[in-house]
This record gives C-alpha cells, sequence and structure tokens, in this order.
C-alpha cells in the first residue's frame, strides 16, 4: 500500500492512499435499511476528505516502517516536522470532532419520533465511527517510522501549483494517476 503527502490546488497537505474508496463495514443486521441509507450519505462527503479519513484507517494494519510519497520540495528533516505537526492538527480536529458528534448524539434520538428511519442517528453514527478510526489511524501513525520518497511527478504538481498553471493540471494529475495506480486523484487535489 502507497500512503501519499502533497498540497492540493489550495496549497493546503493532503494525506491518502493508493487503495480504493470502501464503504465501512458495520453489522447491525435489525437496522439494515438505516445504516445502507446513511452509508449512502457519508459516501456524499467530499472525496477529499472521505480518502484522508480512509488513509488514517488503514495505518492500522499497515506495517512498522510506512512509506509516504512527496514532492520533495522540502528535505527530509523539514517534510517529517511538516507531517508530524499536520498529524497532531488532524489529532486534535478529530478530538473536537468526536467530542461535538458525542454531544449530538443524544438529540439525534429525538429524531426516532419522526416517521420512517433515524437517518441523522445513522449518520451520525457513521461519523462517529469514521473518525474514531481515523483517530486510531493517526495515533499509530505517531507512532511509526516514516520513509520519506521523493517523486518527480508530485514535484512538478507542486511547481504547477506555485505557479498557477492551471492547463498542466489534467495533464501532470493523469500521469501521476498512471504511475502510481490511483482512481479520481482529481477530486481529492484539485477541484
Amino acid at each position: 500500500m502507497k500512503f501519499f503527502f502533497v498540497r492540493d490546488y489550495r496549497h493546503k497537505y493532503r494525506y491518502f492512499s493508493s487503495e480504493p474508496q470502501v464503504q465501512i463495514q458495520v453489522r447491525f443486521s435489525r437496522w439494515k435499511e438505516i445504516w445502507d441509507l446513511a452509508k449512502k450519505k457519508l459516501m456524499l462527503l467530499p472525496q477529499r476528505i472521505l480518502c484522508q479519513e480512509q488513509a488514517f484507517r488503514r495505518a492500522l494494519s499497515s506495517e512498522k516502517k510506512v512509506t509516504i510519497f512527496h514532492s520533495g520540495c522540502l528535505d527530509k528533516k523539514r517534510i517529517r516536522s511538516k507531517f508530524r505537526f499536520f498529524l497532531r492538527k488532524q489529532k486534535t480536529k478529530h478530538v473536537l470532532l468526536l467530542s461535538g458528534e458525542i454531544l449530538l448524539l443524544p438529540l439525534s434520538g429525538l429524531a426516532a419520533i419522526l416517521p420512517g428511519p433515524n437517518v441523522f442517528f445513522g449518520v451520525l453514527a457513521l461519523l462517529m465511527i469514521t473518525h474514531w478510526q481515523a483517530l486510531r489511524g493517526i495515533n499509530r501513525l505517531l507512532k511509526k517510522e516514516y520513509e520519506f520518497v521523493s517523486s518527480t511527478l508530485f514535484n512538478e504538481w507542486e511547481a504547477a501549483l506555485d505557479c498557477r498553471e492551471e492547463t498542466k493540471f489534467p495533464k501532470i494529475l493523469k500521469e501521476i494517476e498512471e504511475e502510481h495506480f490511483l482512481d479520481s486523484l482529481r477530486k481529492i487535489l484539485w477541484k
């Protein structure tokens, strides 16, 4: 499995993996209708966010040493510190999100009086599961060793970003997708 740490078109770092997106697996047979509907709603999240959450979760099952591809614009020491800062920032964000979701959980129970399945509860529960798994992955990533590998294509991407040459974006993204076997990279790094 390959992991990537690259800036998007807004110059914010994105962390994602080469594995395709999958729906979260939850086993609740009697609430199957609620969970299926909630999964569909969860998959409507922006792909850059969903891919990042799933990449964090995949860190739970990855090896001791994680290989992360980056642009090579920064030296090893600087990219390592930037990545660790990014992880700590994400950890804080996930703790705050989980705290807010826990506060909303009792309110979602009130939606049970409405006719039909309680989709609000289902979506909230799936968001909590997603954030919890991502938080566990972030904590695991903070304890692992990283091997940063620079990629010339990601370097071209970030150079095009710095020069604001949007006409080059599709070509570079297509080359990156072909080299690293990625799907829908455009939705993660560009609009």
